[in-house]
């Protein structure tokens, strides 16, 4: 694992990236819009276990464990992304020193996209929010496509519209999930040490690279 053994591999023309706990710090407001939510429609307080399952799939197939009522699934969604909205810019910042790794990628032509479980509006408001601007040529939400992470559809459906082909990309992720959409794609995989997920999980999945600091991102590419 590491650098040096992926470094005898095509090179790399891009990176695409998972966006929270990955590049912004959102973490602690995912945790609240979604105890938030249960507490409103089960008057269910989710321990920290329970709640990191589900962290990094789309809220529908999360709220779907609690319901198979597709109205109350999608009243739970609302409660949820009424809650992240209202509270947002002040509990979301970028990692230290991520903004700029991801600028020293663009400066050398190294093509970026965002590939996220959550919505495309969420993942554009995030980023600028954050001071990303206009650095990834490429989102891939929750609304782009049908079967999301750890499926490879939507690592796939970025490098399609980046003109990339998985050999030459790397998938970046704090969780399991975006490490196994990247492998089962045909991309390479870097786990950040900086997420909310063990330490254990991750390099159980074999990640080409492990990335201790956000700054490390610059490396890539």
């Amino acid at each position: 694992m590491g650098a040096h053994s992926a470094s005898s591999r095509a090179p790399l023309e891009a990176v695409l990236f998972d966006l929270d706990g990955t590049l912004i710090d959102s973490i602690e407001l995912i945790r609240q819009s979604y105890a938030h939510t249960l507490r409103a429609h089960r008057d269910f307080e989710p321990p920290m276990e329970f709640w990191l399952q589900g962290l990094g799939r789309p809220l529908r197939w999360q709220f779907a464990h609690f319901t198979q009522d597709a109205s109350e699934i999608e009243a739970m969604v609302a409660t949820y992304r009424a809650f992240n909205l209202a509270h947002h810019d002040a509990m979301v910042t970028a990692f230290p020193g991520a903004v700029a790794a991801v600028q020293r990628l663009h400066e050398r032509g190294v093509k970026l996209a965002i590939v996220t479980s959550k919505m495309r509006a969420g993942a554009r408001r995030g980023l600028e929010h954050c001071g990303f601007g206009a650095l990834f040529e490429v989102i891939v939400g929750a609304d782009d496509v049908s079967d999301h992470k750890p499926h490879p559809a939507p690592v796939l459906r970025a490098l399609e519209q980046l003109g990339v082909t998985a050999e030459r990309a790397v998938m970046v992720g704090d969780s399991p999930h975006d490490l196994a959409s990247g492998r089962s794609a045909g991309a390479r995989t870097a786990a950040v040490a900086w997420g909310p997920f063990p330490r254990e999980q991750l390099l159980a999945t074999e990640p080409d690279w492990w990335l201790e600091t956000p700054e490390r991102i610059a490396s890539l590419g």
